[in-house]
């Protein structure tokens, strides 16, 4: 039977019927990944499991699930759709209709690969297409400006529906509850409508940018020059230092990745949205009080940082611990690369024709270890990334409010320790000594 190209001897279907109960779910899962319609669905799954379910566990009031809730599936549906949604299937489809068949195929390619295509620098290809290209990220910009005003929009949903502008009662740090001004609510509403409207003002300039790149940008040195930085800003900077470039170009052009000659998020658009996204998250939480803003500004960091590189970090470094295992040199490649599922059944069969066993046994075995090096990333961001940062933050957030309200009893929730030999508790401790001892003595009189 064929699949994806590669031809197998064993039937997938039928190999992992054999695997053990507790591996056939993990199999099945693992195989759905790699379908192209399904990859989207299953990383916003498992996006969403990361990053909602911790935060909904350690919720400290339904307004704060709701503003939780809202927040990390409007993200997840924004990083893991629009980029086919606006990029592909609208901007591609509308920039790049002049460009003919043969350049257009092409759309899909970063701008770095393009230039070391001698033909296209030659016949004038690249003139056409890095404006168009420029163009449609330019436009997806709508994407990391959506994010910065998803933190108001959250803002603007809480006040509507919870009459709730004040963080310390959306978050319930005070437990006896206090009312809010209107002046409180005033600020809030205004500065999300101001805000929101700042970002279509931005996107508005972005698409008006993305027109003018499609409209002259074919014979305009400026234009062409301006495509440069936006996609290959790494060779803009250092055209020569290749380190430098593609690690500039890595995390911070604004170019599509290839997905098999579709357009696919990059991690320099990722990053874009962690930093435009952040703007937004510090602006909204500022307006709500002190306590929200010392909130964000000890997890965002964090999460940001782990969002754009920390998760490859510790993948590698846990490949790389793995690959020194003699019993994971068949399925981790030299350059840390690992299989697809779907060629597992191929491995299994020349595994088993070296080592004189079973195909099923060494499938199950490569099963095994495929879902070990995928699953144990993933665990450590629900454990540490999801369930400790969010756990932790909203512990030193009621921390703050009752270091900052100790001197109010009907809001303290944590006791602060007491000195038992202070010299003012010493004497209170010694009349109400004394006090105990003239009491029994009058009893007794």
């Amino acid at each position: 039977m064929k699949t994806n190209n590669i031809t197998f001897g064993t039937n997938p279907q039928k190999l992992i019927n054999t695997l053990p109960g507790a591996l056939k779910p993990v199999a099945k899962l693992m195989a759905s990944q790699e379908g192209a319609n399904a990859l989207s669905n299953i990383r916003f799954v498992q996006d969403t499991v990361t990053n909602w379910a911790p935060k909904a566990i350690f919720s400290r009031s339904k307004a704060d699930f709701a503003e939780t809730s809202f927040l990390e599936f409007a993200e997840s549906f924004l990083v893991y759709y629009c980029p086919k949604i606006l990029g592909e299937n609208v901007f591609r489809k509308a920039y790049s209709k002049n460009l003919g068949q043969s350049l257009g195929e092409k759309v899909s390619k970063p701008l770095a690969e393009l230039k070391k295509d001698k033909t296209l620098l030659q016949n004038g290809g690249l003139k056409k297409l890095a404006p168009v290209k420029a163009a449609i990220s330019l436009s997806c910009m709508a994407i990391p400006l959506t994010e910065f005003s998803l933190n108001y929009i959250k803002n603007l949903f809480t006040l509507k529906v919870f009459k709730q502008a004040d963080f310390d009662n959306i978050a319930n740090l005070n437990k006896n509850g206090k009312t809010e001004k209107d002046e409180t609510k005033t600020k809030v509403k205004k500065s999300a409508i101001r805000n929101i409207a700042t970002a279509a003002a931005l996107f508005g300039g972005c698409l008006g940018a993305s027109m003018l790149l499609v409209k002259k940008g074919q014979s305009s040195k400026a234009l062409q020059s301006f495509s440069d930085a936006l996609l290959d800003p790494g060779n803009k900077l250092f055209p020569n230092n290749k380190k430098h470039a593609d690690f500039v170009n890595k995390y911070f052009s604004i170019d599509f990745a290839d997905n098999n000659g579709k357009l696919a998020l990059s991690r320099g658009q990722l990053t874009s949205c962690v930093v435009i996204g952040g703007a937004g998250y510090f602006g909204a939480s500022k307006d709500r009080g002190k306590q929200n803003f010392l909130e964000t500004l000890f997890r965002y960091p964090l999460v940001g940082f782990y969002v754009i590189t920390g998760s490859e970090l510790f993948e590698k470094g846990f490949k790389k611990i793995l690959k020194n295992k003699d019993s994971y040199k068949n399925i981790i490649k030299p350059n840390l690369d690992v299989p697809k599922f779907s060629e597992l059944p191929q491995i299994a069969e020349k595994l088993a024709k070296q080592n004189k066993s079973s195909v099923e046994g060494e499938f199950a075995k490569l099963t095994k270890q495929k879902a070990i090096i995928s699953g144990v990333p993933f665990l450590f961001s629900l454990g540490f990334m999801g369930l400790f940062v969010a756990g932790i933050s909203r512990v030193f957030t009621q921390y703050r409010y009752d270091h900052d309200h100790k001197n109010d009893p009907d809001n303290i929730t944590v006791k602060t320790f007491i000195n038992p030999y202070s010299p003012k508790n010493m004497d209170d401790f010694k009349r109400r000594v004394a006090t105990k001892q003239y009491l029994n003595f009058a009893k007794k009189a």
